[in-house]
C-alpha cells in the first residue's frame, strides 16, 4: 500500500519592483484614455479589485515602451530563472534538502516560453543531480498551483521515498500590451503580478500536510472563458465570459462531485483554500460553497499584497493559512483555462 504524500515545506518569493496600485492607475490613464474611448468607464476597476499592490519583473519603466516576442522572453528567461533560483532555494532551505536531494522536479509557468526550460536553466545554481527527472508543464494558467501540486503528489505517491520539487511561477507583467487595447487588457493591468511559490513532496514523510486527494472538473464548451491569444507582439489575455458568475452558478455542482470521488462532501471541509482571481471571484466562490461572507480572508490579504500571480497564487494562500493554523482537513481550489476547475485535498500532519 503506498504511503501518504507529505507536503514536506512551502515558500514564496516575488520579484524586486513594487508597483502601488494608485500607481498603476495613474500610468495606466495616461496611457490608455486616448488610445481606448471606454477608459474612464473601466477606471474604477482599479480599485474595486481589492488590491493596494503588486511585484514585478522588470520596473514599471519597461513597460511603457513598445515590446515584441524577442524582448519579452529574453526578459522572462533572465526574470524567471533568478526567481526559481530563490523560491526553489527557500523551500529546500525549510525542509533542511540541498538541490542534490531532489530526484523530480515539476516546474509550472504559463506566461513565458523557455526552452530548454526553467529549472534546466537553474540545474547548476541549484546543485540537482544530473539524473533528476525534469517535469516541465505549460498552459494551466490559474489552475497551475492546485493542479501542479496534484501532479507532483502523483508522482511522489508513484516512487515512494522520492523527494519532489514544484515550483509554480508566473511573470504576467511581461504580457502588458500597450498595442490596441481590450477591455480584458485593461483588467489585466488592474489585476495581475508576479510571483513564485515552491515546495517539497515525499511519500511517507509527514511534513506539515498530507495529501489526501485531487480532482479535476472541465466544463464543456468553455475552451473561451480564458486563454491567451498570440500574435506578434506576445501574449494577450482573453477573458470572453465573465467569471464570477459562471463560478456562483457552476462551481457547486462540480465541486460536490469531485469530493463525492474523495467520499467527502462540502461540510466535509474545514477551510477552502481558494485561488483568489479577484474580488468579485472571491465573493462568487463564498456563495458558491456556502461560506460566510467574508471567510475566505487569507485569499483577500494575498490578493491586496500581491495582485493576481496566476498559478502561484493559491500557494501563497495555503502559506497563509498554514502559518495561522492549518485545519484538520482543508480542500485548496482554482479556476483556469480549459475551463477547469481543480482541487487538492490536504489534512493537516
Amino acid at each position: 500500500m503506498t504511503p501518504p504524500v507529505g507536503l514536506i515545506s512551502l515558500a514564496t518569493a516575488q520579484p524586486p519592483h513594487e508597483l502601488p496600485q494608485a500607481d498603476v492607475a495613474r500610468v495606466a490613464r495616461e496611457i490608455f484614455q486616448d488610445r481606448f474611448p471606454q477608459f474612464e468607464r473601466m477606471a474604477p476597476v482599479f480599485e474595486t479589485t481589492g488590491i493596494r499592490t503588486r511585484q514585478s519583473a522588470m520596473p514599471m519603466a519597461w513597460y511603457l515602451e513598445p515590446r515584441g516576442w524577442p524582448e519579452r522572453m529574453e526578459a522572462y528567461a533572465a526574470a524567471a530563472v533568478e526567481l526559481f533560483v530563490r523560491v526553489a532555494g527557500a523551500a529546500l532551505d525549510e525542509a533542511g534538502l540541498t538541490g542534490a536531494d531532489i530526484d523530480m522536479i515539476v516546474t509550472v509557468s504559463s506566461t513565458g516560453i523557455a526552452t530548454p526550460s526553467l529549472e534546466a536553466r537553474a540545474m547548476e545554481a541549484m546543485d540537482f543531480r544530473p539524473d533528476a527527472a525534469r517535469v516541465p508543464v505549460f498552459g494551466l494558467g490559474c489552475a497551475g498551483g492546485a493542479t501542479g501540486l496534484a501532479l507532483a503528489a502523483r508522482l511522489a505517491a508513484a516512487e515512494p521515498g522520492a523527494r519532489v520539487l514544484l515550483v509554480a511561477l508566473e511573470l504576467c507583467t511581461l504580457s502588458f500590451r500597450l498595442d490596441a487595447p481590450t477591455k480584458a487588457d485593461i483588467v489585466a493591468t488592474a489585476l495581475f503580478g508576479d510571483g513564485a511559490a515552491a515546495c517539497v513532496l515525499r511519500a511517507g514523510e509527514a511534513g506539515f500536510a498530507r495529501v489526501g486527494g485531487a480532482a479535476e472538473h472541465t466544463w464543456p464548451g468553455t475552451l473561451d472563458i480564458m486563454g491567451w491569444r498570440v500574435d506578434p507582439q506576445g501574449l494577450g489575455v482573453i477573458f470572453a465570459q465573465a467569471i464570477p458568475p459562471f463560478a456562483r452558478q457552476r462551481l457547486r455542482p462540480a465541486m460536490d462531485a469531485m469530493l463525492a470521488g474523495q467520499g467527502l462532501a462540502v461540510e466535509d471541509v474545514d477551510r477552502f483554500v481558494c485561488h483568489p482571481g479577484g474580488t468579485k471571484v472571491v465573493e462568487a466562490l463564498e456563495s458558491a460553497l456556502g461560506l460566510g461572507q467574508g471567510a475566505l480572508d487569507h485569499e483577500r490579504g494575498v490578493l491586496a499584497d500581491h495582485g493576481n500571480m496566476s498559478a502561484p497564487t493559491v500557494l501563497y494562500v495555503l502559506d497563509r493559512v498554514r502559518r495561522a493554523g492549518l485545519p484538520s482537513r482543508s480542500v485548496m481550489t482554482a479556476l483556469g483555462p480549459g475551463f477547469t476547475a481543480s482541487t487538492v485535498t490536504l489534512d493537516a500532519a
